[in-house]
């Protein structure tokens, strides 16, 4: 039976912060865990091959002197975002990686700064996830879920640098996305948003976290989290209502989770009975040549035939 389209819940739409042009400047900061100077070196060299001038954040390759899975201090790792938000040369804010910090850092943001220099490009995932929250909620912008500067399935992937690059100088080309297989069938439309699994469960109740993702096209992928973890973070969504009225989902990666087969019927069971469009193997998150998902864009999903499109580019 084909699940029946879902009304999308009426919301400003997002701003949708202007698309780059050759000779752009790009921030790159570190808003979680530690760089490696190498990948991010071979970042900037790609950066600059695609004519962006990049700047790096004074911090990014610091490391805490106590907690090593953070790139420095949370308070010199907000500063530099901070800095790089509100710096009127710089275009685009990029994300050097994930790993873990975001939540630690996000607090002590200045939101009104930020929002005072108005809508920038924003790119990551992962832990990003929370950053990306952050800005749709307090921000009311739209931000790029796309591989990082310093990243590996960035760097050694062409698929993944191919997309970035189109969404970010050309994104009325990529107003379509072919990918996945049906879970459960159906078409929607609605906002996209979501991200990390275990991030979006961890943000619950915080002042950054959206009520609900009532009438919105939710994407989620995860990685290194066993099954029963994966069903303790939906349960929490479920439980916490925070699913109730979703128009469809997309589902990504998830790398080391297990064997996939177990992990599609966990996910089928937690996500099946919400009778919405759900599509599974899309190819974002922490994969092989991910895709870049605009979040904060409206868009329609046909889960039948595996097709995202947007109903305008993800950058003005």
């Amino acid at each position: 039976m084909t699940a029946p389209e879902q009304p999308a819940l009426e919301q400003p739409a997002p701003e949708r912060p202007a698309r780059l042009r050759p000779g752009s400047r790009v921030a790159v900061v570190a808003p979680s865990g530690p760089v490696p100077e190498d990948r991010l070196q071979a970042g900037l060299d790609l950066l600059r091959g695609w004519d962006l001038e990049p700047v790096v954040g004074a911090h990014v390759l610091d490391v805490h002197p106590r907690f090593g899975y953070l790139a420095g201090g949370d308070a010199d790792r907000a500063a530099d975002l901070q800095r790089a938000w509100c710096d009127p040369t710089v275009d685009a804010v990029l994300c050097a990686r994930g790993g873990y910090g975001a939540q630690r850092m996000v607090d002590l943001l200045d939101w009104d700064a930020l929002r005072a220099a108005g809508p920038k490009v924003f790119v990551g995932f992962s832990d990003i996830t929370a950053l990306h929250e952050a800005f749709a909620v307090r921000m009311g912008i739209a931000t790029l879920h796309g591989p990082m500067a310093a990243g590996l399935d960035f760097l050694k992937s062409a698929r993944a640098q191919t997309m970035l690059r189109r969404t970010l100088f050309a994104p009325e080309t990529v107003r379509t996305v072919t990918a996945g297989r049906t879970l459960v069938p159906g078409r929607a439309t609605g906002t996209t948003l979501g991200g990390c699994l275990s991030l979006l469960a961890a943000d619950l109740g915080t002042p950054h976290a959206r009520p609900s993702a009532r009438g919105g096209l939710l994407c989620l992928e995860d990685i290194e989290e066993e099954p029963y973890r994966l069903d303790r973070y939906l349960t929490q969504l479920l439980r916490a209502g925070w699913l109730d009225g979703v128009a469809g989902i997309l589902l990504g990666s998830w790398e080391e989770c297990g064997a996939y087969e177990d992990v599609r019927t966990l996910l089928a069971d937690r996500l099946g009975g919400l009778g919405v469009p759900v599509v599974e193997q899309f190819g974002f998150g922490h994969c092989e040549g991910a895709l870049t998902i605009p979040l904060g864009v409206r868009a329609e999903l046909d889960a039948d035939a595996g097709v995202l499109t947007l109903a305008e580019p993800a950058l003005r």
